[in-house]
């Protein structure tokens, strides 16, 4: 769990339709940094999902789809999504913390200090400017590179509701995060890889052009979100559902005909752990 508040038909295969970024969307979104890209396979809609991305385990027998961390190894003969951090840096001293940055990359306050976000002690990346997005994009793309050179099938490009947090104080816009996350997906569909839309269900309806081809969406059945039905109305079936209370699971259990849907403890641990918790509908 990563960006809180504050994915059985078979795989469907998508072609990317660049020329649906033309015109006003181009204008206001920014040009795809590949006109030609593989398809991609999306994953299976309605499959039993584990969310991994606390440490790596066995899956449970019925599995079809996991997401784990880019730096741990996809599951053989499983549909596999390879979760990125791509909107804040990792910890101060961890690999991708702060100090493996360009300073001038690091979003700071009036004060000149750099923007946390408390949550996670996670340094926000800066994504106000053309130029500063296309080298976080840079940045960002080795790790993509790391997803498809392990097999992954897709990315999970965390923590896109960044510019909502309170902290960021509107340095950070959500044309901004469009933008910049159209660098990612270009990217990574240019690898032959999907993309998931992490959370942020304010910009969901504009997902195509984001170049976002499925959701990700933790916590939508808590009651004071109540968001699973708009993710469903913009993704259709492809969308997968994680939830962290008996409340919220029991909501998203509604969707789970059609829809993958998933309850974890909120460490997202390993089953070794006491506070591990794996529950379907």
């Amino acid at each position: 769990m990563r960006s809180h508040r504050r994915t059985r038909t078979g795989k469907v295969v998508v072609g990317l339709a660049v020329a649906a970024a033309c015109g006003t969307a181009a204008a206001l979104l920014g040009p795809f940094r590949s006109e030609a890209a593989p398809t991609v396979t999306l994953p299976p809609v309605n499959a039993p999902f584990d969310y991994q991305i606390g440490g790596p385990y066995q899956p449970a027998d019925d599995v079809e789809v996991v997401t784990r961390d880019v730096k741990e190894s996809p599951v053989p003969d499983l549909y596999n999504i390879c979760y990125v951090n791509a909107f804040q840096t990792q910890e101060e001293g961890e690999v991708g913390g702060p100090q493996d940055w360009d300073q001038d990359l690091l979003l700071t306050g009036e004060d000149g200090t750099v923007v946390i976000d408390p949550d996670w002690d996670e340094v926000i990346l800066d994504i106000s400017e053309d130029g500063k997005r296309e080298r976080i994009a840079a940045e960002i793309d080795k790790q993509i590179d790391l997803c498809d050179e392990k097999g992954f099938d897709a990315v999970e490009l965390d923590n896109y509701d960044t510019y909502a947090r309170d902290v960021v104080g509107g340095a950070i816009t959500a044309d901004d995060a469009q933008l910049y996350i159209r660098l990612l997906s270009s990217y990574a569909h240019s690898k032959g890889l999907a993309v998931g839309q992490k959370n942020t269900v304010e910009l969901a309806g504009q997902h195509e052009r984001n170049g976002l081809d499925f959701a990700i969406a933790e916590e939508c059945g808590d009651p004071r979100w109540n968001e699973c039905g708009r993710y469903v109305s913009a993704f259709g079936d492809h969308a997968i559902f994680i939830e962290y209370t008996d409340e919220g699971m029991r909501n998203a259990c509604a969707y789970a005909d059609r829809v993958s849907v998933v309850r974890r403890d909120v460490e997202v641990s390993e089953p070794d752990s006491e506070t591990y918790i794996r529950e379907t509908c």
